[in-house]
């Protein structure tokens, strides 16, 4: 009996300490992940719709995880206010002028907030800054408008499909000119009429000019034209020797 209870002891003195490491390690998992035992700073942002972010979610700056979401509080109907714990050692390069925006860890991850870039010149972050926020896009947003753009693709491409069977139907202009052949025949003949045609005018312009009536009033056009044209050699002419004289 003594026996048995001598085991008995051990397993559970066993039992009591892997219980405790096992406590230890998740405490300091735990507290790596919020920051328990690393110097922090407080700073404040706040948001229309905060969009699912959840206390302890990730904030990253410049990419990396500097810091988590300590709380979130809804200050009215429209203002919900973030509390956010930051790393220390990261102060210096957070300026007054960062923004903070809510995004998401991959496509469906989950929340966090991301610390953009201040300008260089700005000056470093205050602790306790309230610092000024990107509104985010909501998924339901996006997908309202995905699925627009695919109804208004879908209705396209049923005017597509209704266009092309006219065509190959040989309804409509098109249709008729590609099935039809007179009516192609008939088209090709209008276009070499009225090449006929602009050369017919051609030649009467060219007669036109050469009528004892018309000539006159050909050759004081072709006189003026020639005058333009002197004058502006003459002009060209005096500015090229002004700048020569002023050399």
């Amino acid at each position: 009996m003594d026996t048995y209870t001598q085991k008995f002891k051990v397993r559970l003195g066993l039992f009591i300490a892997v219980g405790l490491a096992i406590f230890v390690l998740a405490i300091f998992i735990i507290g790596k992940q919020k920051n328990l035992f690393n110097p922090v700073f407080i700073l404040k942002s706040t948001f229309y719709n905060v969009s699912g972010l959840q206390v302890g979610n990730n904030i990253r700056f410049s990419g990396i995880n500097v810091g988590t979401v300590d709380n979130i509080t809804i200050i009215n109907d429209s203002t919900v206010m973030v509390i956010m714990l930051i790393k220390k050692e990261v102060r210096q390069f957070i300026k007054s002028d960062c923004e903070v925006a809510i995004g998401s860890e991959g496509l469906i991850g989950s929340k966090l907030l991301i610390i953009s870039q201040g300008s260089s010149d700005a000056p470093m972050v205050r602790e306790g800054q309230q610092l000024d926020s990107n509104e985010p896009v909501e998924m339901d947003a996006i997908m309202v408008s995905l699925k627009t753009t695919a109804d208004n693709a879908a209705i396209i491409s049923d005017h597509l499909a209704a266009i092309m069977i006219k065509i190959s139907g040989g309804t409509g202009t098109i249709g008729r000119l590609i099935s039809d052949s007179t009516f192609a025949g008939n088209l090709n003949q209008t276009m070499v009429n009225l090449r006929n045609s602009s050369k017919g005018l051609n030649e009467n312009m060219n007669a036109a000019k050469e009528n004892f009536l018309l000539k006159g009033y050909f050759n004081r056009k072709k006189k003026a034209a020639q005058k333009k044209l002197d004058e502006a050699e003459a002009d060209k002419a005096d500015t090229a020797k002004a700048l020569k004289n002023k050399k």
